[in-house]
């Protein structure tokens, strides 16, 4: 019974410590980068009113002036506000990390950052946790404390399915949020049979695919017999470490698997950037930023 408190201090106190790097993220480092990358739906009409001299001829209301026989123009406000969705898998494979952070943490401090960066903005914030099933659904909305409870979920969230499935997820995303949106899809993609449903979705939903993966998941050390279980489908593998080959091979799967991934998000116009659990996750955040700026 005592060990309950000392982990919800610990919870609070990484949620905490979360929070304020993303903050101190925003305001040092993102400071425009965001509201660049990712613009508004456009200019919506507001109303109109009388021509005034220097006025753009090109937003005169020729209905209007026609009625009146005085000329009229247009007047557009920007409509700058954005709906954000985090989409993150939960699945058994989301809770494996070797290094100093388990893949849903990463997953957490980016959302966190992210979040922090549309509510500078003035924008909402959702989210949709996953595993092979919708598993827990946050309407966007705006404000700090919101922000708290989006970070709290993703790291606290015990998934009832291991497995991973994108159909459910996607579907759910494009059933709920009927205007286009900004979908940033948070997982480390083992698995297979997406490709279609993420194609589909992206020409409804600015969709951003962000892959998260550990060291061990690319290149194996040289410590022996290890034993494999796959966290999804609970299969067990023994392999023989002290045995080049078997390293090299599972080098090569998992540089095939990574390479084919990137092809097919580049093929599907889908952005898409790549995470490590063992390197800081601030410098391929910024170099997506400004490629969005360039377009």
């Amino acid at each position: 019974m005592s060990a309950a408190p000392i982990l919800k201090e610990e919870l609070l106190s990484k949620i905490k410590g979360i929070q304020i790097h993303a903050r101190h993220l925003v305001n040092d480092v993102f400071v425009g980068h965001y509201e660049s990358a990712f613009k508004g739906r456009g200019m919506a009409f507001e109303e109109v009113r009388e021509y005034q001299p220097g006025d753009d001829v090109r937003t005169i209301d020729w209905n209007v002036t026609a009625r009146i026989n005085r000329p009229f123009v247009k007047l557009f406000r920007d409509e700058r506000e954005l709906t954000v969705i985090f989409l993150v898998d939960v699945s058994a494979s989301s809770h494996f990390g070797t290094v100093s952070k388990f893949k849903n943490e990463v997953a957490a401090e980016i959302a966190a950052l992210l979040a922090y960066a549309a509510l500078r903005n003035n924008d909402k914030v959702g989210l949709i946790i996953f595993s092979d099933r919708v598993e827990h659904y946050l309407p966007p909305k705006k404000g700090k404390g919101h922000i708290w409870r989006v970070i709290r979920e993703i790291l606290t969230y015990k998934s009832i399915s291991k497995k991973t499935d994108f159909d459910a997820p996607l579907n759910f995303l494009n059933q709920v949020l009927n205007r286009r949106s900004v979908a940033f899809l948070l997982s480390d993609f083992q698995g297979s049979g997406f490709e279609l449903k993420l194609r589909s979705t992206a020409k409804h939903h600015d969709l951003v695919a962000m892959s998260i993966s550990d060291p061990r998941e690319l290149a194996l050390p040289n410590v022996g017999f290890i034993e494999f279980e796959d966290a999804e489908t609970g299969e067990y593998v023994l392999v023989d470490t002290r045995q080049k080959k078997n390293l090299k091979e599972f080098s090569s799967s998992a540089e095939k698997e990574l390479s084919e991934r990137k092809r097919f998000f580049r093929s599907a116009g889908i952005d898409y950037i790549e995470f490590m659990t063992s390197e800081p996750y601030i410098d391929p955040i910024v170099r997506f930023f400004r490629m969005r700026e360039k377009r």
